[in-house]
């Protein structure tokens, strides 16, 4: 491996290996349960009725075979950056470059859509506990009736100030705040057994398999988070044991919570009442169980859940960014570490202001319809990476192999190829002018300013023959 990774970068480039694989895993529980089961879960139950039990387990095993290639190659190539990193020691440069761009988006985006989540959850909270709302022109963006959302700002800006003080802390932080969110679901679990009516499960699955296969493209994205660990590869101790464990760990637990969380939802309420709902777990404990107050400790548990998704996902775009700065293809002034925090400071507090601006102005239904591609687009280039790197470097050491390559990667491919193919035109359409502006930047400005143009190792430079 030490041919593969030569060079993180100069003194005041390198970040501080923190986290152990418990942190690690906590990690990718935060930012794979989040937004997901407590809205999502009300989607699918109204495309698959019942059947959205089964719904979940397709979703699983769907991100299963691409969370295989992410744990081979962080696994080889532990350096920050995630798929960005992982593109460019096998596919080169230009490729790196765009999903780096592409992941840039995705996450600024995707932190601002759970900002503002966080904004309507805290009114849902206020309204269960207290019976008081905040006005709707300090919790609402300009278009959907407000002036300024201030509780997505405050969130964003809290969590760059953590993210800014320390990557340990932030890890303490979200491992406690993991492990209440699990607790609140467990929680659900334990009361929606005592009311428990298996008549709701009639008929299973009323629109079919097509029906099914719906809500789990629609699930799916309830499960991307894990990614996120691929980011922390650099501040891992032992990146080779402790990714690929934290990797399909967090899938394993996010997936047996998601499939009995779904069941006992389907349990005690209709389907019906849950696909209408914003809230749909809090109402099948107000609404089936009969527990009214109930509703606030599900309504806490989201705020939770959700505050711990824009910690992880926030932290993991500042690592790519820092990444791709690091190896010139954005400006190199920006990729310096705190002497006093350890953490990259400047590119954490920059994109807290802007994500930040973002919540504030703009309605969740116009950022959230540009979360999917770009991960789905990062998982394609994953499995790719891996199929390459077993032709051209069959001799390194694997800590972690992918079984039966390139079948297993393959199916990745394909199934994400699939739900891209799903995906809106408008989705489409944005991505695609979003890539024609970051491949104007590389031409411009990348291509001259990298360290393999300049003569200087790159953070992970390209492997020979791939």
């Amino acid at each position: 491996m030490a041919d593969l990774v030569k060079d993180t970068g100069t003194e005041g480039e390198q970040l501080k290996k923190t986290i152990g694989p418990v942190a690690l895993t906590a990690l990718g529980v935060g930012a794979i349960i989040g937004t997901g089961i407590f809205v999502v879960i009300g989607q699918g139950a109204g495309l698959a009725g019942p059947g959205v039990v089964l719904a979940f387990v397709l979703a699983g095993v769907t991100c299963a075979f691409s969370a295989l290639s992410y744990a081979e190659l962080a696994a080889v190539v532990p350096v920050s950056g995630s798929a960005y990193t992982f593109s460019y020691a096998t596919l080169g440069e230009l490729i790196a470059f765009i999903i780096g761009w592409d992941l840039i988006l995705e996450y600024g985006v995707s932190v601002a859509a759970v900002a503002v989540g966080w904004g309507g959850n805290i009114n849902e909270f206020l309204k269960s506990a207290f019976d008081f709302a905040l006005p709707d022109a300090i919790s609402k963006s300009p278009s959907d009736g407000g002036v300024f959302n201030i509780p997505a700002v405050v969130v964003v800006l809290g969590i760059t100030a953590l993210l800014t003080i320390g990557t340990r802390e932030s890890a303490r932080v979200n491992a406690v705040m993991v492990g209440v969110k699990i607790v609140i679901l467990l929680f659900f679990i334990a009361v929606a057994f005592t009311a428990f009516n298996g008549s709701h499960f009639e008929p299973f699955a009323p629109k079919g398999f097509p029906g099914i296969a719906a809500a789990a493209s629609t699930i799916f994205f309830a499960y991307i988070g894990f990614d996120a660990v691929t980011t922390a590869s650099e501040e891992v101790k032992r990146p080779a044991r402790d990714l690929p464990i934290a990797i399909i760990a967090s899938l394993l637990i996010s997936t047996l919570l998601y499939v009995l969380v779904s069941f006992t939802a389907v349990g005690i309420a209709s389907t019906k009442s849950l696909s209408g709902s914003d809230a749909p777990l809090s109402t099948a404990l107000r609404e089936g169980a009969g527990i009214p107050w109930a509703g606030a400790v599900l309504s806490l548990g989201a705020l939770i859940a959700i505050t711990s998704v824009v910690l992880v996902i926030m932290y993991g775009q500042t690592r790519i960014f820092f990444a791709m700065c690091r190896d010139g293809l954005l400006p190199r002034r920006l990729a310096t570490v705190s002497p006093r925090f350890g953490t990259p400071a400047k590119i954490t507090v920059g994109f807290g202001i802007l994500i930040a601006i973002l919540a504030a102005l703009v309605p969740l239904n116009v950022i959230v319809e540009l979360t999917n591609i770009g991960t789905l687009f990062a998982f394609v280039l994953v499995n790719i990476g891996v199929i390459v790197l077993r032709r051209t470097r069959p001799d390194l050491e694997r800590p972690f192999r992918v079984p039966l390559v390139p079948v297993v990667p393959i199916i990745g491919i394909l199934l994400c190829g699939y739900l891209i193919f799903t995906l809106p035109n408008e989705t489409k359409l944005r991505f695609v002018v979003w890539l024609v502006v970051g491949l104007i930047i590389y031409f411009t400005y990348s291509r001259r300013h990298s360290r393999l143009r300049t003569g200087e190792k790159a953070a992970v430079p390209p492997i020979e023959g791939a």
